[in-house]
């Protein structure tokens, strides 16, 4: 049967994020009892007025189809929020709302690429931006880079990776994986460098915006001397804790927007309408309001850090923001543990869910074969358990 499916789909890889989850529910399922620090999903509910706005549009009957790129009133809301927090003037014209920031991100790339574009990835990246570019038969140009430099790139490592063919530029700050946010200086100099080739088309992925703990978020759009050449991607699923409500949103040139409404209304049309109404009342609340979820990601990300110290063999960077580390696990490779040889992260991602019954995510997955996710979006006593079984594991 495998002849019968389209080249397209076996180049395409699993998300290594929800095969390891599955894998942990399946642990689960057979009685064992899994703590499961792979997925980036917050362990919060929603907050009270955002869960009495879905029911408001339930009794008042919003149950049918929206335009394609959102409610009106959604999208003039997503603009004020943009001018809000990040400084950024959009138009309703320029937002399109999804089924989730994954949707808005492979809209625009179905709606940019064509086959063997390139398109610059810094490394350690979000698992999904690789296989997205691949199955747009684009090529992912990929640059490494170093835990001494917070996993951040600059622009002399850049200049080396452009070539004709580059047209699009995908990063992420905070970033998913790491925990690092770019500081307005580092964000200054991309934004001069990119200023030179106007052709390049950046998609700032910013859905961990409100979760930082030392940098100030920054929005790369708000240079104005790149301002037309950035797409930004926001969401509600990490910092309203609204995972499973899909609600994902751009702001974009007005023609990149509309080409997303385009691929958007031939594959899925609108969004969720229940959820659209929620997100607006959601939307229109400060940062302010979400400090509580914050501060509880900020301790338990100091928890973390200080039960990690006692596993000499991660070396990790402290994060600034997101709800992950991602310790280098070099040191092990090579060593034995039972009847088991730990040859890279992937085996020992393996042998934590096997033996230690804690699910992570091998590096591999984010283009780090050195490193390990490692998920704090838990319970602290979650936490605490897991770094105990580690350590009984690791010996």
């Amino acid at each position: 049967m495998n002849n019968r499916l389209s080249n397209r789909l076996k180049n395409l890889s699993y998300s290594q994020t929800l095969a390891m989850s599955k894998k942990a529910r399946e642990l689960k399922n057979k009685g064992y009892n899994v703590i499961n620090l792979s997925l980036g999903e917050p362990d919060f509910n929603p907050p009270n007025f955002v869960l009495e706005e879905a029911k408001k549009a339930i009794n008042e009957g919003y149950h049918y189809y929206t335009p394609v790129s959102g409610f009106i009133e959604l999208r003039e809301i997503i603009c004020k929020k943009f001018y809000r927090d990040n400084g950024l003037t959009y138009h309703p014209s320029q937002i399109v709302v999804s089924t989730g920031a994954k949707q808005s991100i492979m809209n625009i790339l179905l709606s940019l690429l064509n086959k063997n574009d390139e398109v610059i990835i810094p490394a350690p990246y979000w698992v999904s931006y690789y296989q997205m570019v691949k199955f747009c038969e684009a090529t992912p140009v990929i640059i490494p880079t170093k835990m001494d430099t917070k996993f951040k790139i600059n622009p002399q490592q850049l200049k080396k990776y452009i070539t004709s063919k580059t047209k699009l530029f995908i990063f992420s700050t905070p970033c998913n994986p790491t925990g690092s946010v770019y500081s307005y200086q580092e964000l200054n100099e991309l934004a001069k460098f990119f200023k030179n080739y106007p052709k390049i088309i950046i998609l700032s992925d910013e859905i961990y915006e409100h979760i930082c703990y030392s940098e100030k978020h920054i929005s790369i759009a708000s240079f104005p001397e790149i301002y037309h050449q950035v797409i930004t991607i926001n969401g509600l699923s990490k910092s309203f804790s609204m995972t499973g409500w899909r609600i994902g949103y751009i702001g974009a040139p007005e023609w990149i927007a509309k080409s997303c409404d385009k691929i958007q209304g031939q594959i899925t049309s609108c969004a969720n309408s229940i959820a659209q109404r929620a997100a607006i009342s959601a939307l229109k609340v400060s940062s302010d309001k979400l400090g509580y979820m914050i501060q509880k990601f900020k301790k338990r990300r100091n928890l973390i850090l200080n039960l990690i110290k006692e596993i000499p063999e991660f070396k990790v960077i402290t994060p600034d923001g997101a709800f992950y580390l991602f310790p280098n696990v070099s040191s092990l490779f090579g060593t034995k543990y039972g009847d088991k040889i730990i040859n890279n992260s992937e085996d020992l991602s393996n042998l934590l869910l096997n033996e230690a019954k804690v699910a992570t995510v091998s590096g591999n997955a984010f283009g780090d074969k050195e490193c390990l996710r490692i998920s704090y979006a838990s319970t602290e006593s979650n936490i605490i358990e897991a770094f105990k079984r580690i350590k009984q594991v690791l010996g």
